[in-house]
């Protein structure tokens, strides 16, 4: 290339665009949403499955823990017509723990009472809170717990694939509480009644020992909550664990 040709081909160079205030703007948000989505993935997602597992691992030692108590001591009998029934605990205090082998075969969660948002629900070893005033396990009336359905676990993210017929396991230290699901509700989020003793019935004298789980629905949303309603099958001692669980139980002291 000559020196004659070299102010030209300079000519035909375009010169170079100045960053405006609208581009550098525009850079920083899509920056902002980037990290705001990274943010959401790990809130949900990351975060729950790591809370997750230690929820279940809470739950495990607590069954485990009275397993061990109970061989202990003279196992109760049961003759009785009903199942035995504990006074109602202190608030927060863990007093029973939740087998639902539909949601997966490792699936379980302790029980607290109250349902508390942040000591109870979204606590890392909890998840299911019972609803105080509500009756106790294998209690005539309504035995009403919660938990979330998505985030802080995902407790009961699963709970509409239930089917008609499914058990749900109750552990306490008087035994297991077996209840079997009858069908769902879905109600606005005002709708207390499906907590009473006769769900949505306030002037009805309870006959029936039932159990109601209510999570929020859709997931991910809070616009209506789902409602589970099971009914008690029976009880049998705290040794005495349920066959249909039996190897997850067992697991927990591994």
């Amino acid at each position: 290339m000559s020196l004659a040709d070299q102010p030209a081909e300079a000519a035909t160079k375009k010169p170079r665009r100045r960053p405006t205030f609208v581009g550098v703007l525009g850079e920083i948000l899509i920056t902002a949403g980037v990290l705001v989505l990274l943010f959401l993935g790990w809130q949900v997602w990351w975060n729950s499955l790591v809370l997750a597992g230690q929820q279940t691992n809470a739950a495990s030692s607590q069954s485990q823990k009275w397993l061990d108590d109970a061989k202990k001591i003279p196992a109760p009998t049961a003759d009785s017509a009903d199942p035995p029934v504990s006074a109602a605990p202190a608030d927060y205090q863990p007093f029973a723990v939740i087998y639902v082998p539909r949601l997966g075969p490792d699936w379980k969660r302790t029980i607290r009472q109250t349902v508390d948002t942040q000591k109870v629900l979204n606590s890392f070893d909890a998840g299911v809170g019972h609803y105080k005033g509500s009756q106790m396990p294998g209690e005539v009336g309504n035995f009403a717990v919660a938990g979330h359905d998505s985030g802080w676990g995902n407790t009961f993210i699963d709970l509409s694939k239930l089917h008609i017929g499914d058990h749900v396991y109750v552990q306490t230290p008087e035994g297991w509480y077996t209840y079997t699901f009858r069908n769902f509700q879905y109600v606005q989020p005002t709708a207390v009644g499906v907590v009473l003793p006769v769900p949505t019935q306030p002037d009805v004298k309870p006959v029936d020992r039932l159990m109601t789980i209510t999570t929020c629905n859709p997931p991910f949303h809070s616009g209506e909550r789902l409602i589970a309603y099971n009914v008690f099958q029976g009880w049998q001692p705290p040794t005495d664990v349920p066959s249909e669980i039996a190897a997850t139980v067992t697991a927990n002291g591994g």
